[in-house]
């Protein structure tokens, strides 16, 4: 999961809902600041040995999430390739805090 992917399966914050079920591939500090209200966090790269952690996608994609955007996309390579129906988030929780989407988290939730 090292190398930067150049073609993985994208979407844009204004085609996730607010509450989407997403995953997050951030460190814990970076989780612990501020995230989606429903992320489900498995740190990228504890991603190989937590695939049983991760939410079901037999009923669509599943947007993966990290600061901005490069970290899921390697999470979102290797997933697809393991079967299953993900989607990078373009611009990451970065792009979903300027977009005014909630966040939850610490006192004052924020992307670091």
């Amino acid at each position: 999961m090292s190398q930067m992917p150049t073609d993985v399966p994208t979407t844009t914050v204004s085609e996730v809902a607010d509450d989407a079920v997403v995953i997050d591939v951030r460190e814990p500090d970076e989780w612990a600041a501020g995230h989606a209200p429903n992320a489900v966090h498995v740190p990228l790269g504890d991603l190989p040995d937590r695939v049983g952690d991760l939410p079901d996608t037999d009923g669509g994609s599943v947007p993966v999430v990290c600061r901005s955007g490069s970290r899921s996309a390697r999470a979102v390579a290797w997933l697809t390739r393991q079967g299953f129906d993900v989607v990078n988030l373009d611009g990451g929780m970065r792009a979903w805090e300027a977009s005014g989407k909630p966040l939850h988290g610490a006192e004052e939730p924020r992307i670091i």
